[in-house]
């Protein structure tokens, strides 16, 4: 077995993927994306991940993509694919086109929809995969309200254990027993990253946890002010990580926007879920994202308010957040956000 020693620490970017009008994928788009982290400094980028609309990519999509971020990314940052399926065999297949480009990194879902045992996740799929790229870096990703299934704590260990290149979690359970079992099983050395950005602040603080950094949605539109606010917590300025994740709530509070909604039939809620709402931010302050595939689509105009107003405090409380995004796409933030017609395609003309 070649030793890795490889932790993941810090800020890493599950990149949205932009489409055009018509539905394929806006390449000259997602070149400018992947720069733009590059430049902002970030520790890695995931590569068409649940941000990245995965499940309606096709695998050639998939590989198509992991090629570019290689294009442009170079070494510059750690380009992680997501390579994880409900098939072993598919998952194989993109785990070897991305070691076959050179990347050293997957990220792998739990298998959907099938609902494997956490055992037959864990030697089915997960030391399958990691026996077979012995050189490569892999991260479970767990995330049971996508996936309708998960790799336990015990079983994340036993694998972890028998092959080291299993070297970190994407853990998004939101259950904070969950992962101070998982530190307690897997050990010091081992990486816990959140997959929950709102989440990220207090699994990296808590020491029963200690995650040491987070996959991101948010750093797609604020990559430094996240950047920084990890940074902080793993250099020990508690001061300054406190400072930026106040400015930063309002926009951890736009992964996903809940709104009632009146129907002919009665209130009902709609949930739009991430990558929905990111996707819809980026369009307002003028980065190219472009729109999403069905069945998903767009939000509500109450939801794009919501969305809309959450963005403005986050502005008003901290106008740098947004100062990336003004220089290397050379738009003017605060005049999008206050401008009422930026809006205007992006929410259904009624329910």
């Amino acid at each position: 077995m070649i030793k890795l020693t490889y932790t993941y620490k810090g800020l890493y970017t599950a990149v949205i993927t932009p489409f055009n009008s018509d539905g394929s994928l806006d390449f000259e788009a997602f070149d400018r994306l992947v720069a733009f982290q590059v430049e902002s400094g970030v520790g890695g980028i995931v590569v068409a991940g649940t941000t990245g609309e995965s499940a309606t990519l096709t695998w050639i999509e998939h590989k198509r993509l992991f090629e570019r971020a290689v294009e442009v990314a170079g070494t510059s940052v750690e380009v992680i694919a997501s390579s994880g399926s409900n098939s072993t065999a598919e998952a194989l297949e993109a785990t070897s086109h991305a070691h076959s480009l050179g990347i050293r990194h997957a990220l792998l879902v739990d298998p959907y929809y099938n609902g494997p045992s956490s055992l037959e996740i864990r030697r089915e799929y997960l030391e399958r995969i990691a026996s077979s790229f012995p050189d490569m870096g892999f991260i479970p990703y767990v995330i049971p309200g996508r996936t309708g299934t998960r790799l336990l704590p015990q079983d994340l260990a036993l694998a972890a254990a028998r092959y080291p290149n299993i070297m970190g979690v994407k853990e998004a359970t939101g259950e904070v027993d969950n992962m101070r079992l998982i530190r307690r099983l897997c050990g010091p050395d081992f990486s816990i990253l959140s997959g929950d950005d709102d989440l990220t602040y207090t699994m990296m603080m808590d020491l029963e946890i200690r995650a040491s950094g987070v996959i991101s949605v948010v750093s797609n539109y604020a990559p430094v002010a996240l950047r920084d606010m990890c940074s902080a917590i793993l250099e020990g300025n508690t001061e300054r990580a406190g400072t930026l994740r106040a400015a930063l709530s309002p926009l951890f509070e736009c992964v996903t926007v809940k709104t009632s909604e009146q129907t002919p039939y009665g209130e009902v809620t709609v949930k739009a879920r991430n990558p929905l709402p990111a996707k819809t931010l980026m369009s307002i302050l003028g980065m190219p994202a472009g729109p999403l595939r069905p069945p998903l689509g767009r939000m509500t105009k109450r939801g794009v308010l919501t969305l809309l107003e959450r963005a403005r405090q986050a502005y008003n409380a901290y106008p740098e957040v947004f100062e990336p995004v003004e220089r290397f796409f050379d738009v003017r933030v605060e005049r999008r956000l206050f401008d009422p017609g930026v809006i205007e395609g992006l929410y259904y003309d009624g329910y």
